[in-house]
């Protein structure tokens, strides 16, 4: 299976910006949907943002809704997660994920990469 790279992650302040991004080695028309996930210590993945690769339907948790913004960049092979108004509570490590089963725009297989840390300072 293909594994992402993730990156575009780092600390910042309540109220402050980040980019995340997620590569894969193969043209991501392959794939049905991709998918945001994080992890905070001690709590389960939770799914974050996903977006179909051929609509561009998109799909956010409550929480991230108006903040976050997913978006695919089908040339490059590139997914991104623009992160806005960053909330302490946003802080965990960010994983995506590409695959050709999808539900509710969310991968339902496929490999994870390494992550990217998030860290949002009050």
């Amino acid at each position: 299976q293909v594994q992402p790279v993730e990156s575009g992650g780092g600390s910042v302040q309540a109220g402050g910006s980040l980019r995340l991004s997620c590569r894969v080695s193969v043209y991501i028309g392959s794939f049905a949907c991709m998918g945001w996930f994080r992890q905070a210590p001690g709590k389960e993945r939770e799914k974050v943002a996903g977006i179909y690769v051929s609509t561009g339907n998109t799909f956010y948790t409550d929480s991230v809704k108006g903040r976050f913004i997913i978006s695919r960049d089908n040339a490059n092979g590139n997914v991104h997660l623009q992160m806005n108004s960053l909330k302490p509570e946003d802080t965990a490590m960010y994983y995506c994920r590409f695959a050709t089963a999808c539900s509710g725009g969310f991968p339902l297989s496929g490999s994870w990469g390494q992550g990217t840390q998030v860290t949002v300072s009050s």
